[in-house]
């Protein structure tokens, strides 16, 4: 499969126009002994799931990357690098990218120890935390980084939540006075966004999604994408700071570009295991 890039312009009041690969959802499959036989015959279901063949995902990754180091890009990754945690996947990962200048948001499968096997919430996902912190270069869980003026803000939605000290550290960034792209895994919700998943999903995946419309949820999934009052608190200060100029996301495995409620755009990108990268030059 021959990787597709998809490139755009996006005005967000930088000093110096600038390029950067956005990638998202490449889901890695790697696991051997060291972790044990269940994750070993996990690994095998979840390739044959997403990797269409043995080193398809790997190939897949290193052709993207490839195109980012050819062309000095900064690689922004919003998540789901790997698809659960083995010390294979983290191993392969961090080679990977070893020469890369990336600036990462975490997925909600950065933290999967063995997927689906459990509800995800955050103690389930500090049991991994520590280990898979290690191998990469910035917090996971909240981290900024200022580009040509611009402060690129990762924050972690990966289980639909926002909390308090996050709130608090967003308002930090803001008030240092410079544009932001806020960089998330789930996308935040847009009725127009929520239709097009409910067409083909029963839940649409969504960060913030009112309750009348996730009322239709089978419990489980109504758990756990209901959003909590400091999640909407979270949306709510996001949409009234000027200064957001712009939202990267993932999770869907499709692209969508549009608006958030806000009027900001929200540009979801789609899955790295689909062939799929979006050039973005930031002006």
């Amino acid at each position: 499969m021959a990787l597709t890039i998809d490139r755009i312009r996006i005005e967000v009041g930088a000093a110096k126009p600038f390029r950067a690969l956005h990638m998202t959802d490449n889901h890695l499959a790697l696991a051997d002994l060291r972790d044990g036989q269940r994750k070993v015959d996990l690994a095998v279901k979840r390739r044959a799931a997403f990797n269409e063949g043995q080193g398809f995902a790997e190939a897949l990754l290193e052709e993207q990357l490839s195109y980012a180091r050819e062309r000095g890009l900064l690689v922004l990754h919003t998540g789901d690098l790997i698809d659960f945690v083995s010390l294979k996947n983290l191993e392969y990962a961090q080679k990977a990218l070893g020469d890369i200048d990336y600036f990462m948001a975490a997925g909600n499968h950065e933290f999967s120890l063995y997927v689906g096997e459990a509800f995800e919430d955050v103690p389930y996902k500090m049991q991994s935390y520590d280990l898979v912190q290690g191998y990469f270069r910035n917090n996971l869980l909240f981290d900024s980084r200022v580009v040509n003026g611009v402060n690129f803000v990762a924050v972690d939605d990966g289980y639909y939540r926002f909390d308090q000290g996050q709130l608090a550290r967003m308002k930090v960034e803001v008030a240092k006075g410079l544009p932001i792209v806020l960089m998330l895994h789930n996308p935040l919700h847009t009725d127009a966004l929520y239709e097009a998943m409910m067409k083909v999903h029963p839940c649409a995946y969504l960060t913030g999604t009112p309750d009348h419309m996730t009322a239709v949820y089978d419990d489980y999934r109504l758990r756990q994408q209901r959003p909590d009052e400091d999640t909407l608190a979270f949306i709510d200060y996001v949409y009234g700071q000027p200064l957001i100029r712009a939202v990267l996301a993932g999770h869907l495995h499709r692209s969508w570009i549009g608006p958030l409620p806000s009027g900001i755009t929200q540009y979801v990108g789609d899955a790295g295991y689909h062939a799929a990268a979006r050039e973005i030059e930031f002006v």
